[in-house]
């Protein structure tokens, strides 16, 4: 089962309480205090782990608690800090507070880790609070309260180019004919219930992730469809192609709709350079010319038949040259900011 977005409640280790306690030792005049401050509570982290690719785990079980640190102990012991929880989830994961929706960090690396909770300070020992005119502290700490909080876990796939389109588009027999991906391929509308990843091989080693997700309808911007629910996952492409069937009554009306429907959801996502794909083109009788779409801000249109296999080579090679267009002007802007100021 896919599952990307789950609602979990996380609590730190309570800090261990410093200890009351003399030194009474033979050969040791006047002992004095030799309570040990309590340990540190164990901290949460979430980490981005690359073997696992959903939030399935999250489902089942909403409630989770690090260790608590260990009291303080005679003789000036420290006690012991509490193990640190460790929460593992894909990359790609969001982490937001559930209740006040602030993004806590975001976890794209391989390893990378997010505080999500800070376990409770140790108490001090009664051994801390001597001073040359209090020699017999009885006074010692509690250890701190560990934080506690809903945090919400929000997965967003991360792929080099989104194949966008309506129901029935072709875009699960597209992703299928050029990576070995094997997503569900059927003749009704909604076939794709969950985003699909596919990595496309080039000559010569070039390879770029391309992310398949539910059809778009009119309205999914607001719950429509389950287009809503999966849009989140073209957000981190970096380019994005509109899938247009051949056996649309009016393609122009097609494109203009899913354009809307990105935009609605994300300014920053309809930003993103785009192409447009006329696909199924083996409907059409040998040597037709394709339909073609008024969309000035698109950098190119593609005719294809995914099930013959034509036109293929040609889109791959535009989506890798336009990739690196992108991750060139990308670098550029991260070593020389000022040159791209307005």
């Amino acid at each position: 089962m896919f599952v990307d977005y789950a609602v979990i409640y996380v609590v730190a280790g309570t800090g261990g309480s410093g200890a009351e306690a003399f030194r009474r030792e033979k050969g040791v005049a006047r002992g004095g205090p030799s309570g040990g401050d309590g340990g540190r509570g164990g901290h949460v982290f979430v980490r981005a782990d690359p073997q696992l690719t959903t939030l399935l785990d999250y489902r089942y079980q909403q409630h989770y608690r690090a260790e608590r640190g260990q009291h303080g102990q005679g003789k000036n012991r420290t006690g012991r800090d509490g193990a640190d929880l460790v929460l593992r989830v894909p990359i790609g994961t969001v982490v937001r507070d559930a209740d006040s929706g602030d993004v806590l960090g975001e976890l794209v690396e391989e390893g990378q880790e997010l505080l999500v909770a800070r376990g409770g300070r140790g108490g001090r020992g009664n051994a801390a609070f001597a001073t040359p005119t209090r020699r017999a502290p009885r006074e010692w700490e509690p250890g701190g309260e560990g934080e506690e909080r809903r945090i919400a876990l929000e997965l967003k796939l991360i792929a080099d180019a989104g194949l966008v389109g309506l129901p029935n588009a072709g875009k699960s027999t597209l992703l299928a004919a050029i990576s070995a991906a094997t997503p569900k391929i059927a003749e009704y509308p909604f076939t794709t219930l969950t985003p699909n990843l596919g990595v496309v091989q080039l000559p010569g080693t070039r390879t770029f992730v391309v992310a398949d997700i539910p059809g778009i309808i009119e309205g999914a911007h607001v719950g429509r469809g389950l287009g809503l629910r999966f849009l989140r996952h073209i957000e981190r492409t970096r380019v994005l192609a509109f899938l247009i069937s051949v056996e649309s009554a009016n393609v122009q009306a097609d494109y203009e709709l899913l354009r809307r429907e990105v935009r609605a959801y994300s300014e920053e996502l309809a930003e993103k350079p785009h192409c447009i794909v006329i696909t199924k083109m083996d409907l059409r009788p040998a040597g037709e010319a394709p339909p073609t779409v008024d969309a000035p801000d698109a950098w190119g249109q593609f005719a294809i038949s995914a099930v013959a296999q034509r036109g293929l080579d040609e889109l791959l090679e535009g989506l890798w040259a336009k990739l690196r267009e992108v991750v060139e002007a990308a670098a550029a802007v991260e070593s020389h900011p000022e040159a791209f100021r307005p």
